[in-house]
């Protein structure tokens, strides 16, 4: 019998049939005592281990959630008893879940309520699908979409800055309802001009501590807003549709696990986030595994991180060990810090959304505290900083 010995402490597998929802596995270095019995096996399959110390198989069994061995059928039918769970896996694939390394999980289940943008050819047909939305839309109701990327069009809109294109034709088909698009990476913002006006944003309004207003020569918002600059439209999202923060969380356990993605590291969430994943563990309402990090600012790191810190909540369901930051933006919305300017916009060279001194105060209360760092960094001149950081945090 072919028996798993693996150094990772956890190993969900996933099945590639339909319909049928198991329990997260765990592989560990085990052997099989004489007359164990499996509570599950999987067989009449192809099992891929992805660990080069354990042959692939036909069938897998499993007790206590544990991985007991992969092997032929007929090795594992013996470890079958009067209980055991058996699914037939018809000739069908079972792997190894995949595990996403950065995601903004209740980002994913507002996705499921808002446009999807990410496949649009070009402006004119997100002009579409929002006056679309707008015709089933109360009056006055915020229609909310993200994936829009301009550099991925197959033409650039006329007219623009910066590849952006101006606000005006959305506006026309949106008068009323506020409209506010999130771009593909999540670091800028495209709003109509109802939007701007429920947020009192004009050309006098000035950019904020790491964001920018794109204008045009005029000095007039055109609607794009990058980094922490679309915080200023808060006011135009309030009339949106009632969500509980349970529900998008809820949306996105269902999405990922239909991707087979079995492990998620949620890359930047509050206190209360995190008990809410609790609460959700402990009803078993959570199927995907969560390495949740943690962004907010040093002093309530200090204060509050040492109760929430874990490494195995509900049976290594939940882990809370890693403090998160973000010294810039991203490379698509000529956000990430560089070295030097942007050679399609001369003008500038990104921006620095977190002041140095936040970094290297987080950087403090990681060591301080025994938890990991995670920092968001894409432009080399903030991969330079971060990685200076690091090198002092250590020293010291």
């Amino acid at each position: 019998m072919r028996r798993i010995r693996t150094r990772f402490a956890a190993a969900p597998f996933l099945l590639a049939l339909p319909a049928v929802v198991l329990p997260l596995l765990t592989a560990v270095g085990c052997d099989t005592a004489p007359g164990e019995v499996a509570d599950l096996v999987l067989h009449n399959g192809k099992v891929v281990t992805v660990d080069p110390a354990v042959p692939d198989g036909e069938a897998l069994a499993v007790r206590d959630g544990r991985i007991l061995a992969v092997g032929a059928d007929a090795e594992i039918d013996a470890l079958l008893g009067p209980e055991t769970q058996v699914i037939d896996l018809q000739g069908q694939l079972a792997i190894p879940g995949f595990i996403d390394s950065h995601v903004h999980f209740s980002g994913i289940g507002s996705s499921k309520l808002q446009l999807n943008l990410m496949d649009v050819a070009n402006w004119d047909e997100i002009i579409d699908m929002v006056a679309a939305a707008v015709a089933e839309a109360e009056p006055g109701e915020l229609i909310t979409g993200r994936g829009w990327h301009q550099e991925k069009w197959d033409r650039v809109p006329e007219p623009n800055v910066d590849g952006n294109p101006l606000h005006h034709g959305l506006s026309a088909v949106s008068p009323d309802n506020p409209v506010i698009l999130g771009h593909a990476s999540g670091h800028a913002t495209y709003a109509n001009a109802r939007a701007m006006e429920m947020a009192g944003i004009d050309a006098s309004t000035p950019d904020p501590r790491g964001g920018e207003i794109v204008r045009d020569a005029s000095g007039n918002p055109i609607g794009v807003f990058r980094e922490y600059a679309g915080r200023l439209l808060d006011p135009a999202r309030g009339n949106a549709r009632e969500v509980s923060p349970r529900e998008l969380m809820e949306l996105a356990d269902q999405e990922v696990l239909s991707k087979g993605i079995t492990s998620v590291h949620d890359a930047g969430v509050g206190f209360e986030t995190i008990d809410l994943y609790k609460e959700m563990v402990d009803d078993g309402a959570l199927g995907v595994r969560m390495n949740a990090m943690i962004r907010r600012p040093a002093d309530e790191l200090r204060a509050r991180f040492p109760e929430y810190k874990t490494d195995n909540y509900g049976d290594h369901n939940l882990r809370v060990s890693t403090v998160k930051i973000s010294i810039d933006g991203a490379l698509g919305p000529h956000g990430a810090w560089l070295l030097g300017p942007y050679e399609d916009l001369p003008t500038s060279s990104g921006l620095n959304t977190a002041p140095v001194p936040d970094v290297e105060e987080a950087a403090k209360v990681a060591s301080e505290l025994g938890l990991q760092l995670a920092v968001h960094a894409i432009g080399d001149r903030a991969n330079r900083e971060v990685l200076d950081i690091f090198e002092t945090t250590f020293a010291e």
